[in-house]
């Protein structure tokens, strides 16, 4: 499977594997297979999901880091600290939330670049429940 492909419908919160979806059945509820191709979302693994939580927490540290050195580059030799204490804090606690639901799918298109599907991946592909969206 081409990895660049993977990514980016995974970052269309569609199925890495199919371009298929939607994946979700809200924004924190990933749906248990592709309604397309039915590849199973959780690969047969005890705390699968871990990863995607590290992606989730490196991706909102990063976003952090750079908007804090931004501000401070940009309005340096008197940074506002007390805006970006406060700005800082807001982020951290929404930026994880915002990003949830593109951790989990990036994280399957990348365990999709080491691990392709196998045919006990897949169970059969399903109708999207009535009103199942984003």
């Amino acid at each position: 499977m081409n990895g660049a492909r993977l990514f980016l419908r995974a970052l269309r919160l569609r199925c890495p594997a199919c371009g298929g979806g939607p994946v979700f059945l809200s924004w924190f509820r990933l749906a248990p297979s592709c309604p397309k191709c039915g590849l199973r979302f959780e690969r047969g693994e005890e705390g699968y999901w871990v990863g995607s939580y590290m992606f989730n927490i490196v991706a909102s540290e990063l976003l952090f880091a750079a908007t804090g050195i931004a501000v401070v580059v940009a309005t340096w030799p008197t940074p506002p600290w007390t805006a970006i204490t406060v700005g800082g804090v807001i982020m951290m606690l929404l930026a994880p939330l915002l990003f949830l639901p593109f951790s989990k799918v990036l994280f399957l298109a990348f365990d999709l670049c080491f691990r392709p599907p196998v045919e006990a991946d897949f169970s059969a592909p399903s109708e999207p429940a009535a009103g199942r969206r984003l």
